[in-house]
């Protein structure tokens, strides 16, 4: 049985960071499940057909990082159709050897709710906010309203809503350097490998 690590929190909060080291340093498949979202909001059209049709090759778009392809990506992850449509994707790659890291809003509530090990990272709102303008280069205060407004749609969606699981070990990135948020992350992840 793959060892699965599923990472959950609010955007720009570092769980994307935390993953990809995670991946590096444990040798594991790494699958940011926001570009799914983001890439069936960028395709534009029927995102329930989009959705259906989605293919890792989708996942290398350009645009995808862009912050209209985040909130692109909040509108259609609130469509249940959706969201069921990714769910496979991403359970058939949680199941890959030697071990696979999701990061996203649901992977420890929805997706791989037997995951070996559950973060919910979070970061103080203006942290997240400056952290996403300076990746972006755009307008901190502007970038905090979109975040305030993405957090508050996903907290309140009906289906997977951004929520810790119960067994999730919460991990505060707001003081915390990369490096620092890494090693903290892979402390957790060792303690559960041993």
């Amino acid at each position: 049985m793959p060892f699965t690590i599923a990472i959950d929190g609010p955007a720009a909060s570092g769980k994307g960071t935390i993953a990809r080291a995670l991946a590096e340093r444990f040798g594991f498949h790494h699958l940011d499940t926001g570009l799914l979202y983001r890439a069936v909001g960028a395709m534009g059209g029927d995102p329930i057909a989009a959705a259906q049709a989605l293919s890792a090759d989708d996942l290398a778009r350009p645009d995808l990082r862009s912050a209209e392809a985040g909130q692109a990506a909040s509108r259609v992850a609130t469509i249940p159709e959706v969201r069921a449509a990714l769910v496979d994707f991403q359970r058939r790659f949680a199941a890959r050897a030697p071990g696979a890291i999701l990061d996203g809003r649901d992977i420890g509530t929805v997706i791989c709710p037997q995951a070996a090990v559950k973060l919910f990272v979070v970061a103080a709102d203006l942290t997240r906010a400056r952290r996403r303008a300076a990746e972006l280069g755009t307008d901190v205060e502007e970038m905090l309203a979109q975040l305030r407004e993405r957090d508050s749609r996903d907290a309140a969606r009906t289906t997977a809503p951004l929520r810790p699981a119960e067994d999730a070990v919460t991990l505060d990135t707001t003081a915390m350097s990369i490096e620092d948020a890494a090693a903290a992350a892979v402390r957790i992840v060792q303690s559960r490998l041993s």
